[in-house]
């Protein structure tokens, strides 16, 4: 189990509406843990139970005031006043046409204290629940919360009234406790009534409405002390209402003035609170609010010993759609999007927007990486049915990267980085959803050092190439493919599938294609002195493809080499038309302009091979070995290779099969009409003296002189190991 992360708060918002809050833990190590607990204890039936007793104790009071002659409320202009100030609360609390979670805790709370201060707990639980049930009759959605404020409400009045009567204090309709009778121990007294109103009305409603999370994001806890202040300010005012209503009743209704204003300042609060953990168009939560529950989650997940997960998602191509239908109907899909979220989400995931078109989702427990990864995959297919704006048909795709405590990463921060590299792997591969891998990942501190190796090794001309040969199956040689290897001073031969990533995800990959195109020319340019006129291929990245002035470049290089552009293959995948159709399809126009041919690789591994096979100037295309390994045994990877075969026939272009590796399979590649193949059986790749030998060997010609021609960039005497394969039928 990784290092346990500090308590960062807990949950404020779920799925973009407010939720409950409590004070945070204690910050002492030891304490912190207990006061959790306790914050985070289930009570079984405590709703119910609240509901009962409280309507059992107002009956009992009730009934007992009412057999005893006393009257229930005030009459004559004190009662009319507070009954009309009680309605003016009604209204503007209505008016908020907002929940307030914390119930009593404004301008109704200082109504009900004065008036138990004055005139005992029935008449206070009578205007208490005439603002519940006014309110709650207005919001018809909400009545059980309504009820259920409502009966602590009863509750927290009757602990205050008990306090009271601990001091020998019992106010009723008939005998108030007026000011005039109050001396300096009624101060004490009125507030341990206000205490205890408060401290019971808060822990029920914590108990039965807040989620049991304990904690407290940061943001939260500023307006939480706010909100404290300005209900102080309320409760203080209480008094000053038992005053006047005892000797000037009919300005009671003026303080429905600084009530509803002190009221407003503390929604105020609460919404500023709320906004600075919501973004403002969706209504989902935020980047802040996110990291504040994530940490939260790892939390308990660590204590429970389980694992959490966090999915990031990211719309594919969304700029499109600002650009072409504006801002505004960019804003509305997104809120189409938000809506499609929230009805996918499974019970217990939590989402937010971190901004522009990119999704958060929180998985508080998950079984494994796989069940996070099938979560993913069902929101990216809910985001990819199709969607409506202004009568106009649209179909978004979505990628998504998910990463998973502990396994990937221990603290909120890292989850999200690496969700992040995750989410940016799917989209490059065009994948939809991948789980991250630390190999991928060029940030991790051993990557990175080995991105600066590799840099190194540039600079020194330490990276070599190797050259694997193209034959056609009558024996002659199509071309050589050269492939880039580097042998690492302290690790050896490092994968080259691994530092090309790095090099991609760096920025690197224009440098290390200028260093292959300069060695590969170079080599050409001294096999054509040799007499050896074999074409070379390489391979060059979308970025290299998007780059400005890169034809312009390869041409410069072959002018300055002396090499004819018909020497040089560029071997390129679809996924160069992905992201910036018209800049590739410029690039490759320009390439081929100059005479350079264009070798499609990888074919079959992507989403939509047919639909770029049109627009791509290639003239030969390359079978992925993923198909050919299987063929001589698989039915259904022969008959794709067969129907590989005869569309690119029917478009004119060659076809080689990559990765053959035994006789079977030469023998079907040749009955199923391929033009060429490469592989081990013919030959791995080579390094350059190596390749010039088989060549030669194959020429029938005399070796050549090596110091009568430039070096190749290099070090000088650098050699590689030995190719396996068999020489050429």
């Amino acid at each position: 189990m990784q290092h346990k992360p500090r308590d960062r708060g807990q949950q404020w918002l779920r799925h973009g509406r407010p939720r409950p809050v409590t004070a945070p833990p204690g910050e002492s190590p030891d304490g912190a843990p207990k006061l959790q607990r306790v914050a985070s204890l289930e009570v079984p039936w405590l709703a119910r139970t609240v509901v009962a007793v409280a309507a059992a104790a107002l009956a009992a009071g009730v009934h007992r005031v009412v057999s005893e002659g006393h009257a229930l409320f005030p009459s004559g202009t004190a009662g009319w006043s507070f009954a009309v100030l009680t309605g003016l609360i009604v209204g503007h609390l209505v008016a908020l046409g907002r929940d307030r979670w914390w119930g009593g805790t404004g301008s109704g709370a200082a109504l009900t204290l004065a008036i138990l201060l004055l005139y005992g707990w029935i008449p206070a639980t009578l205007v208490s629940l005439a603002v519940v049930v006014l309110v709650g009759a207005a919001r018809r959605h909400r009545w059980r919360q309504a009820l259920r404020h409502g009966a602590v409400d009863i509750l927290g009045i009757g602990a205050a009234a008990l306090c009271l009567a601990a001091f020998g204090v019992h106010p009723s309709v008939e005998e108030p406790w007026r000011p005039a009778a109050w001396s300096v121990y009624a101060l004490p007294e009125v507030l341990l009534a206000a205490a205890a109103y408060l401290l019971v009305t808060r822990t029920l409603l914590w108990y039965i409405l807040a989620p049991r999370q304990g904690g407290l994001p940061t943001v939260a806890r500023t307006a939480l002390v706010r909100q404290g202040l300005v209900a102080l300010a309320l409760l203080a005012i209480s008094p000053l209402i038992v005053v006047v209503a005892v000797h000037m009743p009919l300005l009671l209704p003026l303080f429905s003035v600084p009530l509803i204003a002190l009221d407003s300042a503390l929604w105020i609060a609460r919404a500023r609170a709320e906004e600075q953990l919501r973004d403002p168009l969706t209504g989902l939560a935020n980047r802040q609010w996110l990291l504040e529950r994530t940490w939260s989650a790892l939390d308990e997940a660590d204590r429970l010993g389980a694992r959490s997960a966090l999915v990031l998602i990211d719309l594919d191509r969304f700029r499109s759609v600002n650009d072409t239908l504006g801002h505004l109907a960019g804003d509305r899909l997104l809120l189409q999007i938000a809506d499609r979220l929230r009805t996918a989400l499974p019970r217990g995931a939590e989402v937010a927007r971190l901004g522009g078109d990119e999704f958060a989702v929180l998985l508080p427990f998950a079984d494994s990486p796989t069940s996070a990864q099938r979560v993913a995959r069902a929101l990216v297919c809910a985001l990819g049915s199709p969607l409506d704006l202004d009568g106009l048909t649209l179909e978004l795709e979505a990628s998504a990267g998910v990463a998973v405590f502990p396994d990937h990463a221990g603290e909120a921060e890292g989850l999200l980085r690496r969700a992040d590299v995750a989410m940016y792997q799917a989209k490059r591969d065009r994948s939809g959803v991948e789980v991250y891998e630390a190999t991928r990942d060029g940030n991790t501190p051993d990557r990175l050092g080995l991105l600066g190796d590799l840099r190194r090794a540039l600079d020194a001309g330490e990276v070599e190439l190797h050259y694997q040969p193209k034959v056609a199956f009558d024996g002659s040689v199509c071309g050589l493919e050269a492939l880039v290897r580097w042998v690492h001073p302290e690790r050896g031969r490092v994968p080259p599938d691994e530092f090309i990533a790095i090099a991609e995800s760096s920025g690197l990959m224009p440098r290390l294609t200028d260093y292959v195109l300069e060695t590969a020319l170079a080599q050409v340019a001294r096999w054509r002195s040799w007499g050896l006129t074999v074409p070379v291929a390489v391979n060059v990245s979308p970025r290299d493809v998007h780059s400005p002035g890169f034809a312009g470049s390869v041409a410069a290089r072959l002018a300055r080499h002396g090499v004819p552009a018909g020497a040089l293959q560029l071997e390129i995948t679809e996924h160069v038309l992905l992201e910036d159709p018209q800049q590739a399809a410029d690039t490759l126009a320009a390439l081929t302009g100059h005479g350079v041919r264009m070798s499609l690789d990888d074919f079959g591994t992507g989403y939509s091979s047919l639909v770029h096979l049109r627009r791509l100037p290639v003239s030969e295309l390359k079978i992925d070995r993923s198909f050919v390994a299987r063929l001589a045994v698989d039915a259904e990877d022969a008959e794709i290779v067969r129907c590989t075969v005869d569309l690119a026939h029917s478009l004119g272009l060659l076809v080689v099969a990559e990765g053959v590796e035994d006789d079977e399979t030469w023998e079907r590649l040749r009955d199923l009409g391929c033009d060429a193949v490469q592989g081990w059986l013919v030959s791995a790749a080579m390094p350059p003296s190596e390749a010039t030998a088989w060549l030669r060997a194959r020429d029938g010609a005399p070796p050549p002189v090596e110091a009568a021609h430039p070096a190749l960039p290099g070090p000088a005497g650098r050699t590689a190991p030995g190719h396996r394969g068999q020489p050429a039928r």
